[in-house]
């Protein structure tokens, strides 16, 4: 602040100023909401996944640092309302002893995006730090855990700014860029606490950190390439403008950077499994020189402008993040792809760690179904198509083309998932914990299995209930039409239409293990009940004589096609009709289940019965099966000795 100005700013007479007070407490309040949130989620990654539990539950370190990450989560929820004071001060231009004696401050965290993200920082913290003085399970710290990331998001994505070419694009990779650095930045410093402590275990807890560092590393720059290609208006730019090269240089220093770092855990986790008692201080000082290296190759392109972009002053590329498309054709479909960072990452890690669980059975000698791979891979791809197409940059223009995107991602990619039998394959692929009573992936999946949220939301009837109930809440209520104008809005709602119809059809035609089984017949009987509702909500919409979300579309003034009522009708009969398609699929994955079902029962009978006969006595091995033929032989020795 000193060497940039910041600190000494020029005061015009006459303006407002919010004061030196404001100038220095709001970025130093925000550095301490930043220490703060990224050392809570340190210590509840420490305590969950680092440091071996028993049979679930944390040992004596892990629930210190579990009542640790409270105090630092207090601290966070704090320095959360103090930057919402100084942030509406410096908004205002007004003292904070002014600010503090209006009533301005209800207003900005109950109305104002920037205050509201502050307000829930402060209540998210709260109940963090709270929650977090009872909590002895690994189970609870990995909740807390989850809640702490999410805690971190809602300032970092408010108020980004629309004038990048891809501001979609910008704004997932600055959260996936957050949250990977949390993960790694805030773990090393609980690390570090555990060693400067003489804890016992530092050995695991490094090794698994490391493994972790991995992944946060290549999330780090990934994102962070994204999050400068979002600067770009062309591919060229990345060879014709300072900007773009430096981003290319940072792309190839970043992967010596990690090589080094690979190299470097390489040798000093062996010696640190040995015991030497100064390895951990050599893995230390190495992350910390790899983290500070990794920061300074971005600093350069932080402090580069790029290239200048001549943004139209449109406001449908303020809500879209590009231009108006042209009128929508079937060539259209196919070639105006959008790259959507989300759901790429999740295809891509959908696809790999499926291939991975794959390839592992294959090494070990164990078959894997081909129709379960080529269902899985199916899923994927259309999942690529549906998020990434053409279908992704109509969707948020025509309703009819939003609702065929759910449609797909509701009632036709989850089918193909569920019959991939992905839970199968990671508990057959996943070794076990090697440390009896601890938590590996494999056991966490068997705890969520049998947990009692998995056990209730994936009941028959609120499968049922959320796959249905949801979608009228959604269209025929406000949500629609705040989903739509936001990036995230749209993910979180594209990521609910994917998530509700994957439950619905798990308990339909599952093949992974779930905690309620209903025979095939009740199945059925639920296929039939269940798809006339979809039919139901697409005569209403076709019925309806406004528009849902009606400003929104209106702000993008397309000029081409039928008018938003007239497209909203043909999306209602989309979501009539497109639903025999997928009952139509599950009805023959539960016909050709029943049949195997069945003959795999009739297997096992005839292989008891033979076991049976061929003991001494005789018998078929079926108790009322051989009580029935008892009676039946009593019969005819009556009738014959008559």
């Amino acid at each position: 602040m000193v060497l940039g100005g910041a600190a000494t700013p020029r005061i015009i007479p006459g303006l407002p100023d919010e004061g030196t007070l404001t100038r220095w407490m709001l970025p130093l309040s925000k550095l301490a909401m930043d220490v703060s949130g990224v050392l809570t989620v340190g210590l509840l990654a420490v305590a969950a996944a680092f440091l071996p539990s028993d049979k679930g539950l944390l040992g004596r370190p892990a629930q210190s640092y579990v009542k640790g990450a409270s105090w630092s989560a207090l601290a966070w929820a704090v320095a959360a309302a103090v930057a919402l004071v100084f942030s509406l001060s410096e908004t205002l231009g007004a003292p904070v002893g002014e600010i503090l004696a209006g009533n301005e401050l209800t207003s900005y965290a109950s109305q104002v995006p920037q205050g509201i993200a502050l307000t829930l920082v402060v209540l998210f913290a709260v109940a963090i730090a709270l929650f977090a003085r009872g909590a002895i399970t690994a189970g609870a710290a990995a909740g807390l855990l989850v809640f702490a990331l999410v805690t971190l998001l809602p300032p970092a994505l408010t108020g980004h700014s629309s004038s990048a070419p891809n501001h979609g694009l910008a704004t997932t990779s600055v959260g996936m860029h957050l949250l990977f650095l949390a993960l790694w930045v805030g773990g090393l410093a609980a690390i570090c606490v555990h060693a400067l402590r003489g804890q016992a275990q530092i050995d695991v807890a490094a090794a698994r950190f490391s493994r972790m560092a991995l992944w946060c590393f290549i999330g780090v720059g990934l994102s962070g390439v994204a999050a400068g290609a979002s600067r770009l208006a062309t591919i060229g730019d990345l060879f014709t403008s300072a900007y773009g090269l430096l981003l290319m240089a940072k792309v190839a220093a970043f992967a010596v950077l990690g090589y080094l770092g690979w190299r470097h855990r390489g040798r000093t986790l062996p010696r640190l499994s040995a015991g030497e008692p100064h390895a951990f201080l050599r893995l230390a000082l190495g992350e910390v020189m790899l983290m500070g290296a990794t920061m300074g190759v971005g600093v350069a392109l932080s402090r580069t402008a790029p290239p200048p972009v001549n943004t139209p002053v449109d406001r449908a590329f303020e809500l879209l993040g590009y231009l108006l498309p042209p009128p929508l054709s079937l060539g259209n479909l196919f070639t105006l792809w959008w790259f959507d960072l989300f759901f790429a990452v999740l295809a891509a890690a959908l696809a790999g760690l499926y291939g991975a669980g794959v390839v592992r059975l294959a090494r070990r000698g164990d078959k894997w179904p081909v129709g379960r791979t080529v269902s899985w891979g199916l899923g994927v791809v259309i999942l690529v198509l549906s998020t990434q197409s053409g279908i992704a940059r109509y969707a948020p223009v025509l309703f009819s083309v939003h609702m065929t995107e759910h449609m797909i991602l509701s009632m036709l990619v989850p089918i193909f998932f569920v019959l991939g039998a992905p839970v199968t394959l990671a508990l057959r692929a996943l070794r076990p914990a090697v440390r009896r009573g601890d938590r590996g992936p494999r056991e966490w999946i068997t705890v969520i299995l049998h947990s009692r949220v998995m056990r209730f939301v994936s009941h028959p009837a609120i499968a049922t209930a959320i796959f249905v109930v949801s979608t009228f809440a959604l269209y025929f209520t406000p949500l629609f039409a705040a989903a739509m104008e936001e990036h995230l809005g749209h993910i979180a709602m594209t990521t609910h239409f994917l998530l509700s119809g994957t439950l619905f059809f798990w308990v339909i035609i599952g093949v992974d293990p779930a905690p309620h089984k209903l025979p095939h017949a009740g199945r059925l009987l639920l296929l039939m009940v269940t798809m006339p509702f979809h039919a139901f909500f697409g005569i209403a919409l076709m019925s309806m004589g406004t528009v849902l979300a009606g400003a929104y579309y209106d702000q993008l003034g397309r000029t081409w096609g039928a008018s938003s009522l007239a497209d909203q009708q043909t999306g209602g009969g989309i979501a009539w009709g497109f639903g025999e398609i997928p009952t139509l699929i599950v009805l023959l994955a539960l016909g050709f289940q029943w049949w195997r079902d069945d003959e795999r029962v009739a297997r096992r009978a005839d292989r008891r019965a033979d076991a049976a006969a061929a003991k001494p006595g005789g018998g078929t091995g079926d108790a009322e099966l051989d009580a029935y033929n008892d009676y039946l032989a009593k019969l005819n020795r009556r009738d014959r000795s008559r």
